[in-house]
């Protein structure tokens, strides 16, 4: 039982053409870039920026308390540990790169034919993030992503879930960036005083706009490459 299913985990899916690569890459653009449908799927950025910061908080060593989703997209991860340093600074940093470069190690599989083996990466990290939250609607935020997500796993052929999760690998990418921008128009309203990139301009003295073009820079950076990857 366990090595069928080992079997079909690691199973190589068949390559996905072109035409279904952008259809995917533009039903993802779709999410994004419409208002009404961000309001919804923003949940799933937030979930990884929100784990980035949780997944880099352990691997510096620091302890991690807990991490919070709230219903207007934001959240919350507690570490303890030095509050100065190089291992804040990292985790500081990751949550707004965190998405782009989650994209960009799902594009690497889906290009390599891992569509099947991503899309239960993906539910063993929602599995293992569920431990850490501790708010009711981040119980709910995730525990919603990860029914889709095995829904998709359990229910689709081959094909279905090779596109769906080129969708999932799309919206990351072009997620990233933008939640970024959304970050700097929040900053120039004055209505982001606490956040990751004032921190990390407390942290080290840079200006909090260079942070921000820090995460721009990696972001987009992941979305070129992620595309040629998969187009490539």
């Amino acid at each position: 039982m366990g090595g069928r299913f080992w079997d079909r985990v690691t199973a190589p899916v068949p390559e996905l053409s072109v035409a279904v690569l952008l259809g995917a890459a533009a039903v993802a653009a779709l999410l994004v870039l419409s208002p009404a449908l961000w309001r919804t799927t923003r949940h799933a950025v937030t979930i990884a920026h929100e784990g980035a910061h949780g997944v880099t908080a352990l691997l510096t060593g620091r302890r991690l308390s807990g991490i919070r989703l709230h219903s207007d997209t934001s959240g919350l991860t507690v570490s303890a540990g030095r509050p100065t340093g190089p291992g804040m600074v990292l985790t500081c940093g990751a949550g707004y790169t965190g998405p782009g470069l989650f994209g960009l190690g799902a594009a690497a599989l889906l290009a390599s034919g891992h569509a099947v083996g991503l899309l239960w990466a993906l539910l063993l990290l929602l599995a293992l993030l569920l431990l850490q939250i501790r708010n009711w609607y981040g119980l709910w935020s995730v525990l919603v992503t990860g029914v889709v997500v095995f829904a998709a796993t359990w229910w689709l052929p081959p094909q279905g879930q090779a596109a769906f999760a080129a969708v999932g690998t799309w919206f990351l990418l072009l997620a990233a960036p933008k939640t970024v921008l959304e970050l700097q128009r929040s900053r120039r309203r004055r209505g982001a005083p606490h956040s990751d990139a004032d921190q990390l301009a407390g942290l080290t003295r840079l200006p909090a706009l260079f942070w921000v073009g820090v995460f721009l820079l990696v972001d987009v950076g992941a979305l070129a490459v992620g595309a040629w990857w998969l187009l490539g």
